[in-house]
C-alpha cells in the first residue's frame, strides 16, 4: 500500500502546484487554451532597447523603429509591424535588405556593464545575427544605481 501512495504522491503534489499557479481565470500561464495577447506593452507605448558586444540600441513606437550603432549614432528608421504574442511583443521589418525582428519579453535584465536592472529582455534577429540586450519603457527609464 505504501508503494502506491509513494507513486501517487508526486503526481498529486504536481496537480496542487499547478492549481496554485493558475491565473485569476483559472488558466495556467502558458496554457495552450490561453490565447490572450501580451498586454504589458501598449501598442503606442515607446520602448527603448540596447545591447552590448556589439553595441546596438534604439527605440520603437507605433510602426516606427530606429536602430542605432556606434557607427550610426543617429540611427536608421524603418517601418515595422507589431505582433503581441502570448509572452511578449515582436516588431518586424526590413533593414539593409535583411529581415529585422525585435522581440521584447518580460524578465529582469542586466546590460553587463552597469548595475542597472531592466524590466524586459530584448532579442534582435537581424539577418542571420542574433543579438541579446535589455529593454525598458521610455516613460520609465531604469534608475541609476545608488
Amino acid at each position: 500500500m505504501h508503494s502506491v501512495t509513494a507513486k501517487l504522491l508526486p503526481s498529486a503534489l504536481s496537480l496542487l502546484l499547478l492549481a496554485a499557479c493558475s491565473g485569476e481565470n483559472g488558466m495556467v500561464p502558458g496554457d495552450a487554451e490561453d490565447t490572450r495577447p501580451f498586454s504589458e506593452i501598449g501598442a503606442d507605448e515607446e520602448m527603448r532597447f540596447s545591447g552590448t558586444e556589439p553595441f546596438w540600441g534604439g527605440s520603437v513606437v507605433g510602426e516606427s523603429l530606429t536602430y542605432t550603432t556606434p557607427e550610426n549614432i543617429d540611427g536608421t528608421t524603418i517601418t515595422v509591424s507589431r505582433f503581441a504574442g502570448r509572452g511578449g511583443v515582436t516588431w518586424s521589418g526590413m533593414l539593409e535588405s535583411q529581415s529585422f525582428d525585435l522581440m521584447i519579453t518580460p524578465g529582469r535584465c542586466s546590460d553587463g556593464m552597469s548595475d542597472r536592472t531592466y524590466p524586459f529582455v530584448a532579442t534582435l534577429q537581424f539577418g542571420r545575427r542574433q543579438l541579446e540586450g535589455c529593454a525598458w519603457r521610455a516613460s520609465h527609464p531604469p534608475a541609476d544605481p545608488a
